[in-house]
């Protein structure tokens, strides 16, 4: 069977992570989490003071680009790749609330998707692997075999993420949430770099109403179309 390029793209908190690793371990491919390297960033920035909920020293981001240095490195026990930032791991602080408020803003910035494209587009070039964003199929691969589009309604994605940072400790309300996860599609919707649209020959899944399970034998059935 032929190695090909999967790419998924879809609205924040569509489970999009969560179905790459999956396919990522039945297929025996690579796995990029795109949005942990643009929270990465993020994360750089509220360090530094060059972003929060009412400002974005976008120059000062720009400037700082050659001092950010990101990896993914596997972690056998966990079974996925974790994110090192400047060889610090940084998974869980990457995972909360306050770096999902400035994510957006911070992909906003052209040279900051310029960076992370090129970074992406490296990783992807000898295929067998399955990444996930918001500009998968349409900027970084635009070649990919399989294309994937998810989506769900903004109240059923707000209660999955709620769900998860319950889950894991942190205090926040659905309000909170809900408005994070309305913000960001809009953002992402509406930024003027590679704003997340649906590619032309990308296939919508609405997951609103199916289980992990379904949805992944239905991707999966189409992922061996592709490699025949």
């Amino acid at each position: 069977m032929k190695k090909i390029t999967i790419a998924i793209d879809g609205f924040s908190s569509t489970g999009k992570s969560t179905l790459a690793k999956q396919l990522a371990a039945a297929l025996g491919y690579v796995y990029v989490d795109t949005g942990a390297m643009y929270r990465a960033v993020a994360f750089f920035a509220m360090q530094h003071h060059l972003v929060s909920e009412t400002h974005l020293d976008a120059a000062g981001l720009i400037a700082e680009l050659p001092n950010i240095n990101l990896r993914f490195q596997f972690n056998p026990t966990l079974g996925f790749a974790e994110m090192y930032l400047n060889n610090e791991i940084i998974e869980t602080q990457i995972r909360t609330i306050e770096v999902s408020r400035m994510v957006s803003k911070v992909a906003e910035v052209s040279e900051v998707r310029a960076k992370l494209v090129e970074q992406q587009q490296a990783m992807g070039k000898d295929k067998g692997i399955v990444m996930d964003g918001r500009d998968i199929g349409t900027v970084v691969f635009p070649e990919a075999e399989l294309k994937l589009f998810m989506n769900a309604s903004s109240k059923t994605r707000a209660q999955r993420r709620f769900d998860e940072l319950m889950e894991k400790g942190q205090q926040v309300t659905f309000e909170e949430v809900l408005h994070n996860v309305e913000e960001r599609d809009y953002i992402d919707t509406h930024r003027d770099d590679s704003p997340l649209v649906k590619a032309a020959d990308a296939i919508e899944i609405d997951n609103s109403a199916m289980s992990k399970t379904e949805q992944f034998e239905l991707v999966l059935k189409l992922v061996k179309e592709k490699m025949e």
